[in-house]
């Protein structure tokens, strides 16, 4: 078969799997026709198999303008904190980790289903069907769990494995959407459920589906949302469009975007990503379950400037803001410290902040020339305080130690 009846073959076939022509496009080109078959089959097909086929028009893996972004290879967007404005993050600079290009869908052909043996009534919803059930919009951070891994590197010296995001994979937005609760009461949840997985369309990820698993009793709370909207407006593709979970206070991981599918057990469940992946491991925390290590699962209290790293400033007085978040509640206090953290100040907390969301801080700052490091420090309403000291974790997981920020001022 000659390369164009290949390639029109090709087509055809993710065609008939809901492939739209921008995803086939980028798959064409990123990975030729072993990229495209993976893709529809969800199977791994060897790159020797069939010859390459280029693509003479390689399109973005996001749908948003990536400039403002430090850009990860081909599935991360890391903020620039330093765009910033307010509270609430836009949608044009909120961060984006995928495991997978970011993905097309028709929520004229999208379903949602419920099943597991630890429901009643397995169920199957239409975009529609979701949307039309009673919302609430509820504000609140989103942070990947891989947030600050390079500080791991940069401050105690020893990298870990992964992208290396500085701190900006966190965004802090409004997000609207059905409680999750509400559809398994109505799919018959079991008083004996113990773990709910949710999964992905995404299936060129790991596992053909990127899933998580949260608990019985978090997929219950009532802040625990089937997001349809964010900011106001319609779920964006780089987010999830059109139904991604959100879990307030969870690493950003379990807030599963394009989601299709919910399993309910009355066992506990284990996938890759509670297993070897989203796992402290390391000498200082023990294997749990089937996992190599300690499951990860809640964020960490933490603190960052709004700043580049490193920043370069002019001298004379200044006012230095930045954003604090925990995933047990409010922020009480965010200090800083120009000394090495020798001694601390108070900073200012800026305008009310939301049960579940981030705050912003400012304080006046004297730069004068020469090289500083500014760190900050935040504690929450529940005590905890970013500690001293994070013990190392192979893949660079909730570093929370305060940063010590170069600043240049000239």
């Amino acid at each position: 078969m000659s390369t164009a009846g290949q390639r029109q073959g090709l087509w055809e076939l993710a065609q008939e799997r809901g492939m739209t022509r921008r995803r086939f496009l980028w798959l064409l080109s990123a990975g030729g026709a072993s990229a495209v078959l993976a893709a529809c089959t969800g199977t791994r097909v060897p790159a020797g198999d069939l010859p390459s086929v280029a693509s003479s028009t390689p399109t973005s893996p996001w749908f948003k303008d990536p400039a403002p972004f430090i850009v990860h290879g081909t599935k991360g967007l890391e903020s620039r904190l330093q765009n910033m404005d307010g509270v609430i993050t836009p949608h044009r600079f909120f961060f984006v980790r995928n495991n997978s290009v970011s993905i097309e869908l028709d929520p004229e052909n999208w379903s949602l289903s419920i099943e597991g043996e630890a429901v009643t009534r397995p169920m199957e919803l239409s975009y529609d069907e979701v949307t039309a059930m009673e919302s609430r919009t509820l504000e609140a951070y989103l942070e990947c769990a891989g947030n600050h891994r390079a500080m791991f590197d940069l401050v105690n010296g020893r990298a870990a494995r992964g992208d290396q995001w500085k701190t900006g994979a966190v965004g802090n937005a409004e997000w609207t959407g059905v409680p999750l609760g509400d559809v398994l009461r109505a799919a018959g949840i079991h008083e004996d459920a113990v773990s709910v997985l949710l999964v992905g369309m995404d299936i060129d990820s790991p596992e053909a589906g990127f899933r998580r698993v949260i608990p019985a009793e978090v997929a219950m709370d009532p802040d625990t949302l089937l997001v349809h909207g964010m900011n106001g407006e319609t779920l964006p593709g780089d987010h999830g469009f059109p139904l991604r979970a959100l879990v307030p206070g969870w690493v950003g991981s379990t807030s599963i975007k394009w989601l299709s599918r919910i399993v309910v057990s009355s066992e506990q469940q284990w996938t890759r990503n509670n297993t070897t992946s989203y796992v402290l491991i390391g000498d200082d925390y023990a294997p749990e379950g089937e996992a190599l290590g300690q499951v990860v699962t809640t964020q960490s209290v933490k603190s960052a400037l709004a700043l580049p790293w490193p920043a370069e400033i002019d001298t004379g007085t200044h006012r230095i803001g930045g954003y604090a978040h925990s995933h047990a509640g409010r922020i009480a206090e965010v200090e800083w410290s120009d000394d090495s953290g020798r001694s601390w100040q108070r900073a200012e907390l800026i305008g009310p902040q939301a049960r579940l969301g981030w705050v912003r801080f400012e304080f006046d700052w004297e730069a004068h020339a020469g090289m500083h490091t500014v760190m900050t420090r935040a504690t929450d309403v529940a005590g905890n305080t970013q500690p001293g000291q994070v013990p190392f974790n192979e893949k660079g997981y909730l570093f929370n130690q305060p940063l010590p920020h170069p600043v240049r001022a000239v």
